[in-house]
C-alpha cells in the first residue's frame, strides 16, 4: 500500500468510525469488551449511570476549628434533619433527590497513598503491591446495557487520554484492568458522537465504514505476522494495540447496525463548544452539557467524567485560580496555614456548584419518559476525604427516582464493615444488572436503593 493511500484509507476509516483522526484515541471511544453488538431493543425505558470524579480530597476541618460548621464538606446532623455547610450549599434546592454518604471507602485502598487511590475509584482493585487493576463498575454497567445504545459508554475527562499509573486521567478501566482512555475536547466529542451521520450523507457513511473494516482487516493480518517476530516487551505492547484494533472493529460492526436509525432530535443552541481551561466554568460546563445530550438521546447510557486530575496534574489544578484567585487544588489540599480550610471549602463549594448545574439540567431536560433525573444515577466525589486519606470518601448519589433511589438523607455507614463496593452492586442492580458481588463487596446498600 502506497504512503498516499494509507493516508486516505485511514481518513476514511476514522470518518467512517466517527472518531478523532489522531492513533491514540483508536481506544478512546469509551469501549470496554463488549459481548453485545445489537442494535436498540424497543422494550425498556432506559436506565443511566453516570459518575463524577473531583481530585485531591476535601476540606474537613476538625471539630474544634472555628471553620468546621462553615466550611466541613459533610453536613452537620444525620438523617433527614441534616443541615448543609457553605460547601454544598448549592445542593439545598435539590435536598429531595440527592444521598449525602459517608463512611464507605474501599479497604484496599486505605493503606495506599490517597492519589493511587484515585485510580480505585470505579474499581475496588488492589494496588498494594504490584499494580494490576480491576474493572471499573460503569464498565460492568456498560456491557449489560452495550445492546440497547450506540455506543456502550462514554469516558471524559479534563485532560484526556489514561495519564499513567497511580496518576491515572480517566475513571474507567476494562475487563483487564486496563485503562480505557478519556476524551476532553468538546467539539470533537459532539462531532463524533452527535453530528447527525458523522456529517455525511447515509450513503457516504456506509462506504467509509466498509473502507474501515478492510483497513483495520489488514493492519490486523500485518500486525499478527509481525508479532511472531517481537520480543517479549514489545509483544506485550502489540497485544495491547491488537486489543485496541479489535475493539474498533466491534464498534465499526455496531456503527453499521446503527446507520438507519436517526439520532433522537436535540438542542444544540445552548451549547459553547470553543471553551479552554483557563475558563474552568464554561470548560466543566460543555462537557456536561454534552452528557445531558448523550442522555438526553439515549446514545449511551453509561458515563464517566473525572472533573480533573491527582496529585497536581492536568488542567484542573490551575482552576481554583482562574475562578476564585486561590493557589492549585493540590497545594491547597497540604496547606497548613491560618485560613486554608476557608479557602479549600471555597473550591470544594465551587466543585459543588458544576454539580448542582448538572442536577439542574438532568432535571429540566426531559425525553419521552420524563426528567432525565428520573432515569438516571449520579455518583458525585473523591477517592479521599482529606489530604491522602482514603477512608470516608466523601460521595453524593443523585437521581434515580424511578431506579430505587431513597433520597433526602445523610447516611454515615459503618466503614468497619460496609465496603464503597455495596454501592456498587446496588447501582448495578438498580439498571437491571442483578448480581450480589462487585470487587469486595459484601452486600448492597438497602436504606439507600431498594
Amino acid at each position: 500500500m502506497s504512503k498516499k493511500s494509507w493516508h486516505m484509507d485511514r481518513r476514511s476509516f476514522v470518518k467512517g468510525l466517527g472518531v478523532a483522526c489522531m492513533l491514540p484515541y483508536l481506544e478512546c471511544m469509551g469501549m470496554s469488551s463488549l459481548s453485545v453488538l445489537d442494535a436498540p431493543s424497543k422494550v425498556d425505558i432506559p436506565k443511566r449511570l453516570c459518575y463524577l470524579y473531583v481530585p485531591n480530597g476535601v476540606a474537613m476541618p476538625p471539630k474544634e476549628s472555628e471553620y468546621f460548621n462553615k466550611w466541613n464538606w459533610f453536613p452537620t446532623g444525620k438523617g433527614a434533619n441534616y443541615k448543609f455547610t457553605n460547601t454544598l450549599s448549592s445542593l439545598e434546592p435539590h435536598r429531595k433527590d440527592i444521598s449525602i454518604l459517608g463512611g464507605l471507602s474501599h479497604p484496599f485502598s486505605r493503606s495506599v497513598l490517597g492519589h493511587i487511590a484515585g485510580d480505585t475509584w470505579l474499581t475496588g482493585g488492589d494496588l498494594r503491591g504490584a499494580y494490576k487493576n480491576s474493572v471499573s463498575v460503569d464498565q460492568v454497567a456498560a456491557r449489560h446495557l452495550a445492546k440497547n445504545t450506540r455506543f456502550p459508554s462514554l469516558v471524559l475527562s479534563t485532560d484526556g487520554g489514561v495519564g499513567y499509573k497511580s496518576r491515572a486521567s480517566t475513571l474507567s478501566f476494562d475487563s483487564s484492568g486496563k485503562a480505557i482512555p478519556s476524551e476532553h475536547r468538546q467539539r470533537e466529542i459532539f462531532e463524533r458522537y452527535f453530528s447527525p451521520n458523522g456529517g455525511g450523507t447515509t450513503a457516504q457513511r456506509r462506504k467509509s465504514l466498509q473502507q474501515g473494516k478492510k483497513l483495520v482487516d489488514l493492519i490486523l493480518e500485518d500486525s499478527k505476522s509481525l508479532n511472531r517476530k517481537l520480543g517479549a516487551h514489545d509483544k506485550a505492547k502489540m497485544d495491547e494495540y491488537l486489543t485496541s484494533l479489535n475493539r474498533v472493529e466491534e464498534q465499526v460492526v455496531r456503527n453499521e447496525k446503527w446507520l438507519d436509525i436517526p439520532l433522537k432530535k436535540f438542542d444544540s443552541d445552548h451549547l459553547n463548544l470553543d471553551v479552554s481551561p483557563q475558563d474552568p466554568e464554561a470548560y466543566i460546563k460543555a462537557t456536561l452539557d454534552l452528557m445531558v445530550i448523550g442522555l438526553q438521546t439515549d446514545a449511551t447510557r453509561v458515563m464517566t467524567y473525572m472533573m480533573a486530575r491527582e496529585d497536581g496534574m492536568g488542567f484542573g489544578d490551575s482552576f481554583p485560580k482562574f475562578t476564585l484567585g486561590l493557589p492549585g487544588h493540590h497545594s491547597m489540599s497540604h496547606d497548613k496555614t491560618a485560613g486554608h480550610w476557608e479557602e479549600w471549602g471555597k473550591y470544594d463549594q465551587w466543585l459543588a456548584k458544576q454539580f448542582a448545574y448538572f442536577i439542574e439540567r438532568l432535571k429540566t431536560t426531559t425525553d419521552e419518559y420524563g426528567p432525565l433525573l428520573d432515569n438516571t444515577m449520579v455518583l458525585y466525589g473523591s477517592a479521599c476525604s482529606s489530604t491522602h486519606n482514603a477512608n470516608n470518601c466523601p460521595l453524593v448519589l443523585a437521581g434515580g427516582k424511578n431506579m430505587g433511589a431513597k433520597h433526602g438523607t445523610y447516611t454515615e455507614f459503618d466503614q468497619k464493615h460496609v465496603p464503597m463496593s455495596n454501592l456498587f452492586v446496588s447501582m448495578l442492580n438498580s439498571v437491571g444488572l442483578e448480581t450480589e458481588k462487585f470487587a469486595d463487596s459484601t452486600g448492597t446498600l438497602p436504606s439507600i436503593l431498594t
